[in-house]
C-alpha cells in the first residue's frame, strides 16, 4: 500500500487555494484585470495584471486553441507525476516540496483552463530593473519547492540513504 501523503497534500490545498483566491483578489477585488492595469504598493512591489499565454519565461506561448490544451494537457502529466512521486517519498520535507509544486501547477492548470491563460500579477523589481518576470503565488509555490528538493537532494542527503565504504561492514 501506497505512503498517503497528508503533509503534501495539504501543502497542495493550501497553495492551490491561496493561489486562487490571491487571483481573484487582484482581478475581481482591485479590478486589475487589463494590461495597462497597475498598482504600486511598495517602491519595488508593484501589482500589475499580466495575462501570461505561455509557461515559465514566456516558453511555449499558446498562441491557439490547440497548444492552450496541449499545454494543459502536458502541465496536468506532469501534476500527475508530481503526485505518484510525492506517494513514494518517504520523506516529510519532500512531500511538502512536492506539495507545494503540485498546488502550484494544479493554481495554473484551473486558469488556462478557465481563461486561456494564467493570471500573473507580482512584479518585483528595482527601480527600472527587473530581474524576474511578473508572476503569481502558483510560480513561487512550484519555484520553493523545487529549490527545496534541490538543496535537500544535494546538501541535506540522510547518511542512511548513502551507502557505506566498506559494504561488509
Amino acid at each position: 500500500m501506497r505512503n498517503i501523503p497528508i503533509a503534501g497534500l495539504l501543502t497542495a490545498a493550501l497553495l492551490f487555494v491561496v493561489d486562487q483566491v490571491t487571483k481573484v483578489t487582484i482581478t475581481d477585488v482591485l479590478q486589475l484585470d487589463e494590461l495597462t492595469a497597475e498598482r504600486t504598493i511598495t517602491p519595488f512591489f508593484n501589482l500589475r495584471f499580466v495575462a501570461n499565454h505561455g509557461i515559465s519565461l514566456g516558453l511555449l506561448h499558446a498562441d491557439t486553441n490547440t497548444m492552450r490544451w496541449a499545454l494543459v494537457a502536458m502541465t496536468g502529466a506532469i501534476a500527475i507525476a508530481v503526485a505518484v512521486w510525492m506517494t513514494r517519498e518517504p520523506h516529510r520535507a519532500d512531500q511538502m516540496a512536492l506539495g507545494a509544486i503540485l498546488g502550484g501547477a494544479l493554481g495554473n492548470i484551473v486558469d488556462r483552463v478557465r481563461f486561456g491563460y494564467v493570471v500573473d500579477f507580482a512584479d518585483l523589481h528595482f527601480g527600472d530593473w527587473r530581474p524576474f518576470l511578473v508572476f503569481n503565488v502558483a510560480d513561487a509555490a512550484i519555484t520553493l519547492g523545487v529549490l527545496v528538493l534541490l538543496v535537500r537532494a544535494l546538501l541535506m542527503r540522510d547518511k542512511r540513504d548513502i551507502p557505506s565504504e566498506n559494504p561488509h561492514a
